[in-house]
């Protein structure tokens, strides 16, 4: 396969379009890191309920640990406490669930933000560079086969090219005419930017 052209202008056209394919990629993953980064920002109440179901934890099992030396009551009282502790895991459980639901969304969003514009450049932009690839790889090794690619030429050039011929150029063909096969081997070439 041959990516790029010899000639200067179908190479500076082709390696345009493979830096502004770059550059769209790019784009896109920008845009996706700097939503990702926005959503994560909503996981601040969810910070926030773990902090504070933290410090109610602690609060309530030291006050719970304390209370057990209260003479006659110290053991209910620290039960009764201790409920305070679980009200502030369910709080830290409450947070949890949170930050990794906006976690999970911002992932799934930055995923999104990138797949969908880069499928669509895979889809339009790359067939066309590996069919070019291709042909122009197939047509360079039949650089030292003149006849072959006068043939091709005879049969892909347009109207409008093999009408600047002076004669018929399929009978200079025929007849094996080597100015008219070369020529027609040579426009064949040039026509994919293949240096003759």
């Amino acid at each position: 396969m041959k990516w790029y052209a010899d000639r200067p202008a179908r190479f500076t056209r082709q390696l345009i379009a493979d830096l502004l394919a770059a550059g769209w990629v790019a784009l896109w993953i920008w845009v996706a890191s700097t939503a990702h980064d926005w959503v994560l920002e909503l996981r601040a109440p969810g910070d926030g309920l773990v902090n504070a179901g933290g410090d109610i934890r602690d609060v309530f099992t030291n006050a719970a640990s304390k209370a057990k030396g209260v003479p006659f009551v110290g053991d209910d009282l620290s039960g009764a406490l201790g409920n305070g502790t679980k009200a502030g895991e369910t709080l830290i459980g409450a947070g949890n669930t949170q930050i990794g639901v906006v976690q999970d969304t911002a992932f799934w969003l930055a995923v999104a933000v990138v797949t969908i514009p880069v499928l669509f450049l895979l889809i339009t932009w790359l067939p066309l560079r590996l069919r070019y690839a291709r042909k122009a790889g197939d047509i360079a090794k039949l650089r030292d086969k003149p006849d072959l690619l006068a043939l091709r030429a005879l049969t892909s050039l347009s109207p409008k090219e093999l009408s600047k011929f002076s004669g018929d150029p399929a009978v200079g063909w025929r007849t094996g005419d080597t100015d008219v096969i070369d020529d027609l081997a040579r426009r064949q070439l040039l026509a994919l930017g293949v240096r003759a």
